[in-house]
């Protein structure tokens, strides 16, 4: 969430930032709003110090035992007065507070120009894109001729937008879990949680998720809603706590199912596993001060490439434009895996976002610093990976002419050696 004070003092330039989102700010209109609200406060504290004088009066002529009543009448009657000029400040601030908890951040400084994909600016391009002597086939294709993958029963069990996996199916997407995990804590120094899969309304709100995108949430009962990331339960292990600047960066990682509703993208990439209700993510999420954040972010971006290339998955990373970034990301990178057997052969498999203190403001995450001050961190976060476009990719580039899939090097150790994928007899 924005700061309000730096809003009200900046206003021409946050709606010249969400401008560069594709935003309207209403600077009047916010304004007016904060005008009433300055009026009322005003008015309830005039108020209340004609109320004192004539209390101060009323404790005189009661001590020289004189009639006092037609004082405390007007006493009373300020007191209302003052209890409307209050609620009325009441209800302006909650105005402000309902615009700001739906205002995205402001993109950073060195975020391209740009409201859409096509805008976004490749920094990166990685791997040899393979080239078949045979036409290649879509994951889905593929996955269902080896046994390995099943929609059809999915869609019984549950409806669209799910996959079951079988067999070496199965075993490889347990494999690519295990991968990035021991990738994320051996090598990277992310400390590996196991969180609930369930989380509340206040976690939800702190990095962002609600008010404003309840419809692609699933709720639950009792107030719980499934986690649409990692992100959200590792972000909010700290909420309203004050770290020490001494502990920090803190690199966190989980791996997690997730689940998201994909209101609106019905009609949208049915076919296969890259647009699901419910699919598998490792996160990976950090804590850091204003002074290291960029540096993490690019530090993140490379902990999230590196599994790519261990892989040996053939991606471009982007640099988003500042129009086709999430609400929370003040600057974000995609990096999108080449899938050789679709007609859309590029995919987002993770997005590496710097929230810059946004997140940290609605959850009330603070550090400590070393002069004693304390500040708001900056949170970061990234997939690291999603294998609901990381296995496709592995099924579609590594695929071999009587409908086989090579296993990369680096899986085979978590797959009993295993380093071709036949249909089984």
């Amino acid at each position: 969430m924005l700061d309000l004070k730096f809003v009200r003092e900046n206003l021409e330039a946050v709606a010249a930032g969400l401008k560069r989102r594709g935003m309207d700010f209403d600077v009047a209109g916010f304004k007016a709003i904060d005008e009433n609200r300055r009026r009322y406060i005003t008015e309830a504290e005039t108020t209340q110090a004609e109320k004192r004088k004539l209390s101060e009066r009323i404790g005189a002529l009661k001590k020289a035992k004189q009639d006092a009543s037609e004082l405390m009448a007007q006493v009373k009657s300020l007191g209302e007065k003052i209890a409307a000029a209050e609620a009325q400040a009441k209800s302006f601030d909650e105005q402000l507070l309902y615009i700001l908890q739906r205002t995205p951040n402001l993109p950073a400084a060195d975020v391209p120009e740009g409201l859409s994909a096509e805008q976004n600016v490749q920094v990166r391009l990685w791997g040899q894109i393979p080239h078949f002597d045979f036409k290649p086939k879509p994951h889905w294709e593929l996955g269902e001729a080896l046994g390995i993958l099943d929609f059809e029963r999915a869609v019984k069990l549950t409806g669209t937008r799910f996959t079951v996996y079988r067999g070496a199916g199965a075993r490889l997407e347990r494999a690519l879990i295990q991968f990035m995990l021991n990738t994320q804590t051996e090598k990277n120094g992310y400390l590996e949680h196991w969180t609930p899969l369930m989380v509340n309304e206040q976690s939800l709100f702190g990095t962002g998720q609600l008010p404003k995108f309840e419809e692609d949430l699933f709720r639950l009962r009792e107030g719980y809603y499934l986690i649409p990331t990692a992100e959200v339960p590792l972000t909010n292990l700290h909420r309203d706590e004050t770290l020490d600047e001494a502990v920090l960066p803190l690199k966190y990682c989980a791996y997690t199912p997730c689940f998201r509703a994909e209101a609106g993208a019905y009609g949208k990439d049915i076919k296969g596993m890259v647009r699901q209700h419910q699919f598998n993510k490792v996160e990976l999420v950090k804590f850091t001060t204003p002074e290291t954040s960029e540096a993490e972010h690019q530090a993140l971006v490379k902990d999230a490439e590196g599994i790519l290339e261990a892989l040996g998955l053939p991606y471009r990373t982007m640099l988003l434009c500042a129009g086709d970034q999430g609400f929370g990301a003040a600057k974000c990178y995609d990096l999108e895996v080449f899938c050789a057997g679709q007609e859309k052969q590029w995919w987002e498999c993770s997005s590496c976002s710097n929230y810059g203190d946004f997140q940290a403001r609605r959850a009330s995450i603070k550090y400590k610093a070393k002069d004693g001050k304390k500040a708001l961190v900056h949170t970061l976060n990234g997939s690291g990976l999603a294998t609901s476009r990381v296995l496709p990719a592995i099924l579609e580039n590594n695929q071999q002419a009587d409908g086989s899939v090579v296993v990369p090097q680096a899986l085979r150790p978590y797959m009993g050696g295993v380093d071709v994928i036949r249909r089984r007899a």
